[in-house]
């Protein structure tokens, strides 16, 4: 601890170390006794999808380590705005959390105004998973690898297309995102559900989409599709012989799809500090990285300034390539 006198006469720096003391006494205190009572954590997305999944396979790993229940409530709608800033909103207190994914980032970019600031609203918790999305071709292109692809998209500008779940899904800015380093024109098909899109894909309605793991790789075994890359700046061990796009000749390119624990900002450091090293723990047992591996998703465990600062970047990022792909809300 550094202690700083203050050079007062009349002992006013005495009293201020005697008052950050207590302070951070307080706080040890606080964070040992925590939790003392359930805690919510929001899940800005539907019941059912994988973010929900994820975090109910991370509250029942906190509720067996502090023996309070973690009650997952689920408020889904406007891309994880509405669920995300109850939390925003909620007492700093370590009884409100959030569970976030990559959409957190990419909101800002794609909305005029937020009802809060994703960065400073909240305090980074922990980073917890990280998935790749998967460059998907059509079996009815002529291609096996990126650059071949990249090859066949310039000597077709506007006249190829690639298939997503909707404007501004990670899909979407993936393929934006290759557009714009490869210097091509493949154009964006939005979708309202992946499966449709997947059929599309599949018949050559649409040649390329840039899809999750878990949702590809079964039509890439049966031979109906595919795979070229995986989008991640390193291999999945989920998928060791698929190449990264760097690998596959586009420098600087990597789009994860991340999830992550937040709380409101003012929550207590010490509070912070323990609830990382329980999800840390709890990302590297056994039985979470199997159920993980199930969703297609690999943990990926961090302190909370390094998922502060890897959201500050992911946020420039895809200001950045939603700027220039045009992008906008449904």
């Amino acid at each position: 601890m550094n202690l700083r006198f203050s050079r007062f006469p009349d002992g006013r720096g005495i009293l201020a170390v005697q008052l950050g003391l207590i302070f951070a006494a307080s706080g040890g205190a606080a964070a040992q006794e925590y939790p003392v009572k359930p805690t919510r954590l929001i899940v800005p997305y539907a019941a059912g999808g994988n973010a929900d999944i994820q975090a109910r396979i991370f509250g029942q790993k906190l509720t067996e380590a502090y023996g309070q229940q973690v009650v997952i409530d689920n408020r889904a709608g406007a891309n994880g705005v509405i669920g995300t800033e109850l939390v925003a909103k909620a007492p700093p207190d370590g009884y409100n959390l959030a569970f976030v994914a990559s959409g957190h980032a990419i909101n800002p970019g794609m909305y005029a105004k937020l009802p809060f600031d994703p960065s400073r609203d909240f305090a980074a918790v922990a980073r917890v998973s990280a998935a790749p999305n998967l460059v998907a071709i059509t079996n009815a292109l002529p291609v096996k690898t990126v650059k071949q692809l990249v090859a066949l998209a310039r000597s077709r500008p506007g006249q190829m297309s690639f298939a997503s779940a909707g404007n501004g899904s990670p899909g979407h800015l993936s393929g934006a995102l290759l557009n714009t380093l490869a210097g091509i024109d493949i154009v964006h098909v939005p979708y309202k559900a992946t499966a449709q899109a997947l059929t599309d894909l599949m018949s050559g309605q649409v040649q390329v989409m840039y899809p999750t793991l878990t949702s590809v790789m079964p039509h890439v075994k049966a031979g109906k599709l595919r795979a070229l890359a995986v989008t991640t700046r390193s291999r999945s061990a989920l998928a060791p012989d698929l190449p990264t796009m760097i690998e596959s000749g586009i420098p600087g390119y990597e789009t994860t799809q991340w999830n992550g624990f937040l709380a409101p900002a003012a929550t207590p450091a010490a509070i912070v500090t323990r609830l990382n090293g329980t999800l840390a723990k709890s990302a590297q047992a056994p039985d979470v990285r199997e159920r993980l591996a199930a969703l297609g998703v690999e943990p990926f465990p961090s302190s909370p300034d390094e998922f502060s600062r890897f959201i500050a970047a992911e946020i420039v990022k895809w200001g950045e390539i939603i700027k220039a792909s045009g992008a906008k809300v449904e």
